[in-house]
């Protein structure tokens, strides 16, 4: 059997020490995120993408492996395994040629072939084959074949049996590894994919407009394109094929295939190897190649959403404070919750500040009084319908109001599924669904990551095709991602919620509901010990997931930080040689710095953790996200008729594609930043400019009412992101995307 670590060291280009340790942990149970964090020592300092590229490599090569032994003992079952094929197998690296491999033993149904040699032909296609050779003599073919009529086995002439013949060559060549490996990159390199809109729809009538006389290289195709013809070709408007030069492939198979100068001989392999390609190889090549390259779209596509989403998951809190979150309608009026700085629901109202007068007043005064009442200092607006027009209503309200809380138009995308979900009704059984809404969107703002883990990230709108892409692995890697994330932040122990705890190192949802049944029925934790009295949590998930949570106001000042209590008698050691109590650790950062670490290091605790461990003290729970932005959208504009070309305007990114970024700009549809208009210079890349909640400056370019498109530039300098810093940045400020009509198929559905 291969070594399959020292294959990992070479391809990773890592020591086989970090390669076996961290498979060593991997097996033992331990999570991605606690090596990185807590292990580096044995894995010289891995991080989580290096680790999770190593978990998903030996998870192919292995599942690769065990294919081999599958299709050694297939072969070799049918007493055609030599050691030269064996040899092949074994040291196959790629599952489509090892396939290629299998394929000429692999089980298969009646062919044209296998019908052939029941008639008795492979006897004549041995015949024919054995004239395939520089040295060979004329000889008539017709009387050959002639030998094998036989009525009683359907082969009633010697054109019959030929074909017979040619049909059982022609399955060979199309099994011969070699080839088919040729064939496909050729395809792969020069092959042209060509589409159309199907006669049934005229020009202009189809989201897919542009595919209607659409070609470009294969290996040339962007991923959102591809995406966009699978699209186009399921709803059964597109069609699409990958044309090549037949004369090309015809030439190479002939010079890897003729070897005899006998005409009559030339001429019936010429016409197998049409015969050949044509009905057996082509169609299988392009199959694969149009598979390989949706796998590969769909790879591009998820790791575009994997980096929005974790964007969008890592905005940073504008803090837990008390807060007044309002979700905006017209007709049923705009429904108010109140939070406390801990996210607890206070209390809701419905006001009408949108009809007469007199409801105007009475929703103005119910904002006044719910402010003074619960000392209000953040107020959430979603961003759906009547956003604009109850934003300007409470900055109305506010001018009166002498302690203003901060205003911030929050993202609602995907607050409508919370709200009705499982989640929802059990934490709130006795409220309306727009409440649950309007108080999700409260704690967006007061921590985005807290609030939105407790929805699926298909349904918050920042992928790209997500809809298409292989489901199996999106959900795994946006799962990688929630924890990732989850991880990277922290999680206060005493206050998360059962879906927040689901996603910290080593904890399963049973022991998440009984962490929260623990804490419901004896009080908040004091210390992290504690954990050890919660049901099923023993002491591999005590290891995998005490760092990760924080402790506020206990009696171990260390809970709230992020040194594992594994080395906990390390910072006893630190804080006793600098003579200052465990509490007050923190408070001598100048001391911390004059440490010599060498004197802390043991067997088990080497310098990139004690490294880390003074980091940790030096800004003791300190959350890792950013600074605080929000935006302020331009007076007056509230919908895309107000816009004019060359208006300047501030708005936020809500989703970043191949293509570009799309920009809330308060107009209740979000504007596209092409690629070309993110900088004054080539961009490559959109996420290299912008990602996820940033606040930016745009300038419009185009405005299409009918179509409801917008185009925006962020040349000459205009996007900078904004320096209105309050404590932390919401980039959760989000709209709806652009629909795929907008952009031509360029763009999934929502």
């Amino acid at each position: 059997m291969p070594n399959i670590p020292q294959l990992l060291a070479e391809e990773l280009d890592l020591k086989l020490s970090q390669i076996q340790n961290a498979l060593d942990l991997f097996a033992e149970g331990s999570t991605i995120p606690f090596v990185a964090r807590y292990r580096k020592e044995r894995t010289g300092g891995m991080d989580e993408i290096q680790l999770r590229t190593l978990s998903d490599r030996f998870t192919y090569l292995t599942e690769l492996e065990a294919r081999k032994q599958v299709i050694i003992e297939s072969i070799a079952s049918q007493d055609k395994l030599t050691d030269e094929l064996k040899a092949k197998i074994e040291s196959c690296w790629q599952k489509t040629e090892l396939e290629d491999l299998y394929l000429p033993y692999k089980p298969k149904r009646r062919t044209r072939a296998t019908i052939a040699k029941e008639k008795g032909l492979e006897p004549l296609a041995e015949f024919i084959k054995s004239l395939n050779q520089p040295a060979a003599q004329p000889v008539s073919l017709e009387a050959e074949a002639a030998k094998y009529i036989a009525e009683e086995k359907g082969v009633k002439t010697s054109e019959e049996a030929l074909k017979g013949a040619a049909d059982i060559l022609a399955e060979a060549v199309s099994e011969k590894a070699e080839l088919r490996a040729y064939l496909r990159d050729y395809l792969l390199e020069e092959g042209l994919l060509v589409s159309r809109i199907k006669d049934d729809y005229p020009e202009g009538t189809t989201k897919f407009e542009m595919y209607r006389q659409y070609q470009i290289k294969v290996k040339d195709i962007a991923p959102h394109n591809l995406l966009a013809l699978f699209r186009g070709e399921s709803e059964g408007v597109v069609s699409f094929d990958i044309s090549f030069d037949d004369l090309v492939v015809m030439s190479y198979l002939e010079s890897k295939e003729i070897k005899t100068k006998v005409p009559a001989v030339r001429n019936f392999y010429q016409e197998m190897l049409k015969d050949a390609f044509n009905r057996l190889i082509k169609s299988s090549l392009i199959n694969e190649i149009r598979s390989d390259k949706k796998e590969y779209a769909d790879l591009e596509s998820i790791k575009t959403f994997e980096t929005n989403l974790r964007e969008l998951l890592l905005s940073a809190p504008a803090g837990m404070k008390p807060t007044l979150a309002i979700d905006p309608g017209f007709r049923t009026g705009c429904k108010v919750s109140a939070l406390s700085e801990t996210g607890k629901f206070l209390e809701y109202q419905t006001i009408f500040p949108h009809q007469a007068e007199g409801q105007r007043i009475q929703a103005a005064s119910t904002i006044k009084n719910l402010i003074e009442k619960y000392k209000i200092e953040l107020i959430a607006i979603g961003n759906g319908t009547a956003s604009r027009e109850t934003d300007e209503f409470v900055a109305a309200v506010l001018k009166a109001i002498e302690r203003k809380p901060i205003k911030v138009i929050v993202n609602e995308s995907g607050a409508s599924i919370y709200s009705a979900s499982d989640v929802a009704i059990a934490e709130f059984p006795d409220l309306d669904v727009t409440i649950r809404g309007a108080i999700s969107i409260g704690r967006r703002l007061q921590d985005p990551l807290a609030e939105l883990v407790k929805i699926d990230p298909k349904s918050i709108g920042v992928g790209q095709y997500q809809h298409d892409v292989d489901q199996k692995l999106l959900k795994k890697k946006l799962d990688e991602t929630v924890e990732s994330c989850v991880n990277y932040v922290g999680v206060d122990l005493n206050t998360a919620s059962k879906e927040l705890l689901t996603f910290v190192s080593g904890i399963t949802p049973t022991i998440a509901k009984n962490i929260i049944g623990y804490r419901n029925e004896n009080g908040a934790f004091k210390n992290r010990r504690q954990l050890m009295k919660v049901a099923k949590l023993g002491a591999k998930t005590f290891e995998q997931a005490a760092g990760f949570l924080r402790i506020r106001g206990g009696n171990q000042p260390l809970d709230n930080t992020a040194v594992h209590p594994e080395s906990y008698s390390v910072v006893e050691a630190i804080a006793s040689d600098l003579n200052v109590p465990l509490d007050r650790i923190s408070q001598s950062p100048q001391q911390l710095k004059s440490i010599d670490l060498k004197k802390y290091i043991t067997d088990t605790v080497g310098l990139p953790t004690l490294r880390d461990i003074v980091s940790e003290l030096e800004k003791p729970g300190r959350d890792p996200r950013a600074e605080f932005k929000y935006a302020t959208f331009k007076e007056g504009i509230k919908e895309i008729k107000d816009l004019t070309v060359g208006m300047e305007l501030e708005g936020i990114v809500t989703n970043v594609a191949n293509f570009g970024a799309f920009v809330d700009i308060g107009v209740h549809q979000d504007g596209l930043i092409h690629i070309s208009q993110l900088a004054d210079r080539f961009v490559d890349d959109p996420k290299k400019i912008v990602k996820v909640g940033q606040v930016v400056k745009v300038r419009v370019l185009e405005v299409n009412e009918q179509l409801r498109r917008i185009s925006l530039s962020m040349k000459s300098g205009e996007a900078t992101s904004s320096d209105r810093t309050v404590k932390k940045p919401a980039k959760s400020d989000r709209q709806k995307p652009y629909t795929l009509e907008d952009l031509k198929t360029k763009f999934g559905n929502r």
